[in-house]
């Protein structure tokens, strides 16, 4: 893997979009969103994702120039069309609503339909926490989870995230409804490793570790058994009903057009329900508690913890960035590695 610092990958993945014909200010934004995702960790919805993010804008799934607009006001409650923009600047103005919203009403909740994929949804909780709020947001997917019991794909894997501020180091959950995604899939597979535990069927129905051969029969394994595929189907209810928008099953199914997706953004205001730091503390003591009940495990990490750790050992030695994937970046401005 090449190391490059966080500037250098930033600065080159906004000279394509640039060249993509983004304006200059949501092409930096973009390039940002992306660069913070590879920064903390998450490689496969970070620059790995971007060329992806690049075909989907050549065959027309992305309009680069459209922004989201709301279309429905009432209350905290707002409903935006996202009008099939970029799907990371899509959902960080809409947290950005959701929160500016819950300071005036202690919450606030856009929902959003006809956008595209958010590229990782933990930016949004982030996002949140860093504004002294706290957040909760989900996204619909193609179909690409079987619901328990099924061999066909037919809910999406959803993913769910909910974020805490605390001055500690924020929590931020950043969950999919399938044991893993298919982006950790893929990233399992190029590293050659098997998963650390049971993460799909293959194609003779059997439990198993091995990244490719679930990514193979596309049988990734709903968290929670029966409880995941329950909850996909319910996060995708609410986040179309909210949003008048697609449904999973309205959605394309090939990767390079999943276009058209509805989420929501919560934002709970803390000051507006005392004092923060108060409020804060009950996290401090929550993970204080299970990390002193753990028995012989050892320490138990809280979730973004990993990811502090991981961003900190980024901005000092440059992201990790693979040669075929930096290779194929480059190309895109006619550069060479």
């Amino acid at each position: 893997m090449l190391r490059i610092s966080y500037e250098e990958l930033a600065d080159t993945l906004t000279r394509v979009l640039l060249k993509l014909k983004f304006e200059e200010a949501r092409a930096k934004t973009c390039a940002r969103l992306f660069t913070d995702t590879a920064c903390d960790g998450i490689y496969s919805h970070g620059v790995n994702r971007f060329p992806r993010f690049v075909k989907m804008i050549h065959n027309g799934s992305i309009d680069v120039s459209a922004s989201p607009v709301p279309v429905l006001r009432c209350g905290a409650l707002e409903r935006w069309d996202g009008k099939l923009g970029p799907g990371n600047l899509n959902a960080y103005e809409c947290m950005g609503r959701a929160i500016e919203l819950s300071r005036e009403h202690g919450v606030g909740c856009v929902a959003l339909a006809r956008t595209n994929h958010w590229m990782r949804g933990g930016t949004y909780g982030w996002q949140a926490a860093d504004a002294g709020v706290i957040g909760i947001c989900w996204t619909n997917t193609m179909a690409n989870l079987p619901a328990w019991g099924s061999t066909k794909p037919s809910v999406g894997n959803n993913p769910l995230v909910i974020a805490i501020p605390r001055p500690g180091g924020h929590v931020v959950l950043d969950m999919a409804m399938s044991q893993f995604s298919y982006g950790a899939l893929a990233s399992y597979r190029a590293r050659g490793e098997l998963l650390p535990v049971e993460g799909g069927f293959d194609a003779e129905g059997k439990l198993t570790r091995d990244p490719g051969a679930i990514e193979q029969s596309q049988r990734p394994l709903p968290v929670g058994y029966w409880k995941g595929s329950g909850l996909a189907l319910a996060l995708d209810m609410v986040a179309a009903m909210l949003s008048a928008g697609n449904a999973t099953h309205q959605i394309s199914t090939d990767a390079l057009h999943e276009s058209g997706l509805s989420q929501v953004f919560l934002a709970f205001d803390l000051s507006r329900f005392g004092s923060p730091d108060t409020l804060e503390e009950t996290a401090d003591q929550i993970i204080e508690f299970v990390q002193a009940n753990t028995g012989s495990t050892g320490r138990i990490r809280y979730p973004g913890e990993h990811t502090l750790a991981t961003r900190a050992e980024n901005r000092k030695l440059g992201i990790p960035v693979d040669p075929e994937i930096w290779a194929a970046v480059l190309d895109m401005l006619g550069e060479t590695p």
